[in-house]
Formats: C-alpha cells, structure tokens, sequence
C-alpha cells in the first residue's frame, strides 16, 4: 500500500511540475489591461507563443502597434522575444518598421537577435538602409549591427543605402 501511495505522490508531482513549467509563460503576472489588449487582438493571455496572421506572435504585433506597456509586460512574463514569424522576421523588424526608437532600445536591451536574418537574408540594418531611416540605423549601430552579413543576392547593409546620408553613416560605422 505504501507503493501505491508513494507512487501516486510521485505522479501527482510529476503533473504539478509539467503543469508550472506549461504555465511558465502563462498570464499569470500580466496586467488586466494587457490581458485585454490581447483578446482585443485576438490573442490569448495563457499563450504567450500564439501566431495570428503571417505567423506573427503577440509581441510582434505590440511591436508594431508601438505598445510599448504590452511588449515589456509580455518580455517580462517570458514570451519568446526572439520568435519570427511566417517571414522569418523577429520583433526588432516591426519596431524599426513602425520607427519606434523606445522599443528599439527595449528590445535591444533584452538581446534580442539585432543579425536576424529574414527568409531573404536581410537584417534591420539592411531594411533600415534601404529605407532611409538614418535615425533607426544610428541607434541599430550602438548595439554593433554584422554589417557584413549579406543577403540572398549577396547584398550587405551599405549596398542598399537609399539616401547619402545613410551610405555616410555606413561608411562611417565601417572604419
């Protein structure tokens, strides 16, 4: 008797920890606020790893809507900061896109991967060259970018430059 007894300890054990290491990443300490922004976006709260559409996951698209209280909320809670979506594209890609220099900093601060390269091999400091956003680039810059990675055309940061004020920093950050 004492077998079964001991046994059935074990396993009940055994479930709890399954259980908590299941919940780790759970809503348990989020906000009300954030637990409705994600049902508002069609999110659940007890599933920080969720994809919506294109594969994006909830702290991409707080990325993107530059939400900053909900993407250290979901940071903090234990969400995967470095997922990518269905175009292999992290959360630091939206936060340069939408230019949101704080969640830029944020994430960066929190390592996310700055030389994640998308399903074309292109990086933010490639996108923030071949967009023009000087601004973005510099700050990418201060967390020391690969500039030499290269796309699947074999194009680096510096060759997709769009403005001389983007090569000059390219050119600059190079020496």
């Amino acid at each position: 008797m004492v077998g079964i007894a001991h046994h059935y300890l074990y396993c009940v054990n055994c479930f709890l920890t399954q259980e908590l290491m299941m919940n780790k990443k759970s809503n348990s300490s989020l906000s009300t606020e954030t637990q409705r922004w994600l049902t508002a976006k069609g999110y659940k709260s007890t599933d920080l790893e969720q994809t919506g559409g294109n594969g994006d996951t909830a702290l991409m698209k707080a990325t993107r809507d530059g939400v900053f209280t909900v993407v250290e909320e979901l940071i903090n809670a234990g969400a995967e900061i470095n997922a990518r979506n269905n175009d292999g594209n992290n959360a630091l890609w939206f936060a340069c896109f939408g230019i949101h220099y704080d969640l830029i900093d944020f994430l960066l601060a929190h390592k996310i991967n700055i030389d994640n390269q998308n399903d074309n091999g292109a990086t933010v400091s490639m996108y923030a060259a071949s967009s023009g956003k000087a601004e973005v680039l510099k700050l990418l810059l201060q967390y020391h970018p690969n500039l030499d990675l290269k796309n699947l055309d074999d194009y680096r940061a510096i060759d997709f430059a769009s403005t001389i004020e983007v090569l000059r920093i390219l050119k600059n950050a190079a020496k």
